[in-house]
């Protein structure tokens, strides 16, 4: 056991020198960007197998970060009794039941909540002078550091953070609709999360034409999509990014990415990510496999829904295994 403390506080030592190393989060609306310059989608952190990642689902049932936390806390009762609650609201034709589309409608409501929920955090953080509204100078002072004295853009590393810095500024001053210079929090959450917030949406396909468009014909080819990414990269990687390019991103086959298409790309889909959520509760606990999950179904596993006390100590087991393991 002595061991595996002393294991975990080092763990928790490079997971802390990395936050400090790089500690605001880019991207909005999931708050991280991949490789390719995309927002990384909701649920990237939701895994599968052994990987598989329960808060997600918790997540997407409760709407908050902080009450699935508190439900960790929960004894299996406690967590029955106010999962039973929620069931309630859910069941909206009354029968004691939950079908496909009011599990996704209530999914897609809890996506809205846990983005408003973020947000709002941040806000908090970036109004250091609690008026009830962030300016950009607020904003880079919280999320960016550069230090004293002259930049320094030959440095990648630095060049890439002013990248993200100027792509974050562009958005700002879009999400700021009534041009005060300042963001209230419902702007901040169009800032912030734009998929929730349709007039952003143009304003992001635009800031990808403008940064990977060299030809400004208003779409994007194979090319273009690569960029910089392409430099230096094997045949196998440059293979596989064009079987993407070809049968996932270009959905009308022009060998051109189209305004939707960026769209699609650049802003991973709620709807998707809700459908599959769905798909994945209900094999986990639709045990008749009639279609719907009745109460009593969510109830027996309540544990995929919702936290509690009894699934906290089996994570920690789980981790606690994997650790002896890797030792």
């Amino acid at each position: 056991m002595n061991v595996w403390i002393v294991g975990v506080g080092i763990l928790c030592s490079v997971q802390l020198s990395n936050q400090a190393a790089h500690s605001h989060t880019h991207g909005q609306g999931s708050s991280e960007r991949v490789s390719d310059g995309a927002y990384s989608p909701r649920d990237h952190r939701h895994g599968a197998g052994d990987q598989h990642d329960v808060g997600f689902d918790h997540e997407a049932i409760l709407g908050s970060r902080k009450e699935a936390e508190e439900f960790d806390d929960l004894s299996p009762e406690e967590a029955k009794k106010r999962l039973k609650v929620l069931l309630e609201k859910m069941d909206r034709n009354l029968d004691q039941s939950v079908d496909r589309k009011e599990l996704y409608a209530w999914i897609l409501r809890s996506f809205k909540s846990l983005s408003k929920e973020d947000s709002d955090d941040r806000f908090e953080d970036c109004d250091e002078n609690e008026d009830g509204k962030v300016s950009w100078e607020e904003y880079k002072t919280e999320e960016y550091d550069f230090g004293e004295g002259e930049i320094n853009l030959s440095d990648p590393d630095i060049a890439e953070e002013w990248k993200l810095m100027e792509e974050d500024r562009f958005l700002f001053l879009a999400a700021d609709f009534d041009q005060d210079g300042f963001l209230d929090k419902v702007e901040f959450l169009a800032f912030a999360h734009p998929e929730e917030e349709d007039k952003m949406k143009p304003v992001v396909v635009e800031q990808v034409l403008k940064a990977k468009d060299i030809n400004g014909d208003g779409s994007i080819d194979f090319q273009e999509y690569l960029g910089s990414r392409g430099e230096g990269k094997d045949k196998e990687w440059l293979l596989s990014e064009k079987d993407r390019f070809d049968t996932e991103l270009d959905k009308n086959q022009d060998n051109l990415l189209s305004k939707e298409e960026i769209l699609a790309w650049i802003i991973p889909s709620n709807e998707d990510i809700a459908s599959e959520e769905v798909n994945h509760l209900f094999a986990g606990a639709d045990t008749d496999v009639d279609g719907v999950l009745s109460f009593q179904e969510i109830l027996n596993n309540h544990e995929l829904f919702v936290g509690s006390e009894a699934t906290d100590y089996g994570d920690h087991l789980h981790n606690l295994d994997r650790f002896k393991e890797e030792l």
